[in-house]
């Protein structure tokens, strides 16, 4: 089952993003250039509306992988890196 992400929940440090990465930054340009919504809609007749678990959000999996190509790391790395 995939449920798209009402809420933005962001952390009570989030407005030291724009103090710390600088506005050149290449993750964020891809960020700000990019609407991630289409890999909903691509995976809408992928997954059931009724059955089974919630899945993990994919946009968040799919930057991952993003993630993973552009600095060509591990999935560990990855996920260690983005927390």
């Amino acid at each position: 089952m995939i449920v798209q992400q009402q809420v933005l929940q962001l952390s009570e440090y989030s407005s030291l993003y724009d103090l710390i990465v600088p506005k050149e930054n290449l993750l964020r340009k891809i960020n700000d250039l990019i609407d991630f919504n289409f890999i909903y809609e691509e995976l809408q007749t992928k997954y059931s509306q009724t059955q089974g678990r919630v899945a993990e959000c994919p946009i968040k999996l799919f930057k991952y992988l993003l993630l993973k190509v552009i600095y060509t790391i591990s999935d560990v790395d990855v996920v260690e890196r983005s927390r």
